[in-house]
């Protein structure tokens, strides 16, 4: 019985240190993912000596990190949402948006 409990264990340590670096792995590529879509946000290129940024019309994702620096009128005009306060009923004060705020996000389309 002994030698089977100690068989469970490898074979549970085996599995959580599998676990653990698919984890790790997912971290990674995450980190770089975002780290990627920063960079192709805006592209630059140059004619006749002059820089032209082009920015890649992307719309926001349905549910959104507030980062450092934004506000609701920031993230309305970015996302197209006029209706962000309307549609989070947790956020009780326009004005208290703070860094890792979670709030759902819905595109205003034009008719």
């Amino acid at each position: 019985m002994s030698g089977r409990i100690q068989a469970a264990a490898a074979v549970a340590e085996t599995v959580s240190w599998y676990c653990a670096l698919l984890l790790a792995v997912m971290l990674v590529l995450s980190c770089c993912d975002s780290a990627d879509n920063e960079f192709d946000h805006h592209r630059q290129f140059h004619r006749n000596d002059e820089v032209v940024m082009l920015t890649r019309e992307r719309p926001c994702d349905e549910i959104y990190v507030v980062r450092e620096g934004e506000t609701l009128h920031t993230i309305s005009e970015k996302c197209g949402d006029p209706f962000i306060v309307e549609e989070n009923p947790h956020i009780h004060d326009p004005d208290d948006v703070f860094p890792g705020l979670v709030i759902k996000i819905t595109p205003f389309k034009h008719s």
